[in-house]
């Protein structure tokens, strides 16, 4: 077979990509999965299921999402803390407005401190309603995610974003 190239079939794994034991773990479980990745400017938040032809993703929300739909101001941040923990809990009343009440949660290969914007996403689609398996002490404190450590005026940001999201669903 001279001439002819041959694709790996782990490709994105030796790109450092994909975890493809993890991910087969998590598809198991045939559950939906709530994939949570922070970027450099923002975080986004997606409930996708397993299809044969592709993964399916039933819902997204974006940090850009929660600026143009939620009123979140557009000089704060879009992956902090609180940003995470909105992004998490609009994606969370999305999912539950549209039947879906329980997923496992998908990291990828981020790095994942405990209290860090990755489980403030966690929390947030948690307390929107969403039934996900996780260890409370991971969780960041209610003074993190409501922006206490940043300034009053990010704490009145996220009641008032939340305030709207709880309206929109």
């Amino acid at each position: 077979m001279r001439g002819t190239q041959r694709r790996s079939i782990f490709r994105r794994r030796k790109a450092g990509l994909t975890d493809y034991r993890r991910r087969l773990k998590l598809l198991r479980g045939r559950k939906s999965r709530a994939v949570v990745r922070v970027s450099n400017t923002r975080t986004t938040c997606q409930l996708v299921d397993w299809a044969a032809s592709g993964d399916l993703v039933k819902v997204t929300m974006t940090g850009t999402d929660l600026m143009k739909k939620y009123g979140w101001p557009e000089d704060f941040s879009q992956k902090s803390v609180p940003a995470s923990y909105l992004v998490g809990y609009a994606m969370g009343k999305a999912a539950m407005a549209q039947g879906c009440e329980q997923a496992v949660l998908d990291v990828g290969l981020a790095a994942t401190p405990a209290g860090g914007r990755v489980f403030a996403a966690l929390k947030g689609m948690v307390d929107a309603g969403l039934d996900i398996p996780h260890g409370d002490q991971v969780l960041p404190d209610d003074d993190r995610v409501n922006g206490a450590h940043i300034g009053d005026n990010v704490a009145g940001a996220v009641e008032t974003t939340k305030k709207t999201i709880e309206e929109a669903y």
